[in-house]
């Protein structure tokens, strides 16, 4: 069994994520070690008012973004969608994303990147 209080969970924060904008914080709920072999991460995300996390191309995998909290501006390859509370984006392996704060607030969001089964 795994368990951890909200406090205990691993901390880390990154600046200009990805070539993005800002310090994104990472709040890790679980290791990757500890997804099976399925995935390799599961976070809660923050990206402060005006950060954002850069373009990045996923490659034999996925990544689900689904918000809980801020506004923002979602790439996914070409297309650029508005994102908000309660939405889930995700992003299909060899596709690119990136997800800018445009809002005054905080943007919590939590992001699962899961194995597709088509790793080099």
């Amino acid at each position: 069994m795994i368990f951890r209080h909200y406090d205990d969970l691993k901390t880390q924060q990154q600046n200009n994520m990805r070539g993005g904008n800002g310090t994104v914080t990472m709040r890790h709920l679980l290791a990757g070690e500890e997804m099976l072999g399925k995935g390799r991460l599961f976070a809660e995300v923050t990206i402060p008012p005006g950060a954002s996390i850069g373009p990045h191309r996923h490659e034999g995998e996925a990544e689900a973004y689904y918000i809980l909290q801020g506004t923002g501006r979602y790439r996914d390859n070409d297309d650029v969608l508005s994102i908000g509370p309660g939405d889930l984006a995700l992003v299909e392996d060899q596709n690119s994303h990136a997800i800018e704060n445009i809002g005054d607030v905080p943007m919590k969001l939590i992001a699962l990147i899961l194995f597709t089964g088509n790793r080099a």
